[in-house]
C-alpha cells in the first residue's frame, strides 16, 4: 500500500522532469534535466562525463516509456502512468528493476562530483551534488550520516542507490535527484 509521503514524492519528481510543465514527461524533459545537472557542474556537454549522465537518463526514460508501453521517441507519460509505474517498479517488489535502471544514472553523477578519483562520495564531494541539483533544505552533514550505511566516512554508489530508493519511500528527506 502506497503511502501519502510515497505519493507525494511519486509527484514531486514527476513534476522535477516535466521540465516543459506541460503535464507530462517525455523524452525531451528527461535531456533537459540531465542538461540541467551538467549545467550545474560546470561539465562540457561533448564530455565522457556529460554523455554517461544523458544516457543515464535517457535510459530512466526508456525504462518508464517501456513500461507504459509508449514509444520512446514520441510518446509520453501521464501522471497517473508515472505514479502507476513508479509504484510497482521503485515502491514494491524492492525496486530491483529501478534499482538496474538508476544505478547508470547514480554512477554518471559520481563521476562528475568525484574530484579525487576514488569512486566515490567523501563529505565535500557530497555538499557539492546537494548543491548542484539544487537541494539548499538539507543539512548535508546529517544527510550523509544516514546514507552511509556502513559507517566509512564515503558514499558508494551502492549506498547512494539505496538512498534514491529510500527517499521514495519516504525512509529519509534526501532527494538525491534533486526536488
Amino acid at each position: 500500500m502506497t503511502t501519502d509521503i510515497q505519493r507525494e514524492r511519486t509527484q514531486e519528481r514527476f513534476d522535477l522532469w516535466d521540465v516543459n510543465g506541460d503535464g507530462q514527461i517525455d523524452r525531451a524533459d528527461w535531456d533537459a534535466e540531465a542538461q540541467r545537472i551538467l549545467q550545474a557542474f560546470e561539465e562540457a556537454p561533448g564530455s565522457p562525463a556529460a554523455r554517461a549522465l544523458t544516457d543515464a537518463y535517457l535510459g530512466m526514460w526508456g525504462f518508464f516509456a517501456s513500461k507504459a508501453g509508449i514509444d520512446e521517441q514520441t510518446g509520453a507519460l501521464t501522471p497517473e502512468q508515472f505514479s502507476n509505474i513508479a509504484e510497482k517498479h521503485v515502491l514494491e517488489n524492492g525496486g530491483a528493476g529501478f534499482t538496474r535502471v538508476v544505478k547508470p544514472t547514480i554512477q554518471a553523477i559520481v563521476e562528475l562530483v568525484d574530484s579525487d578519483g576514488d569512486g566515490q562520495v567523501n563529505p565535500a564531494e557530497f555538499r557539492s551534488w546537494l548543491d548542484a541539483i539544487g537541494v539548499q533544505d538539507v543539512n548535508p552533514v546529517e544527510a550523509f550520516a544516514q546514507i552511509d550505511a556502513n559507517g566509512d566516512g564515503m558514499l558508494s554508489i551502492d549506498e547512494l542507490v539505496q538512498a534514491v530508493r529510500a527517499y521514495h519511500l519516504g525512509d529519509i528527506d534526501v532527494p538525491l535527484l534533486g526536488r
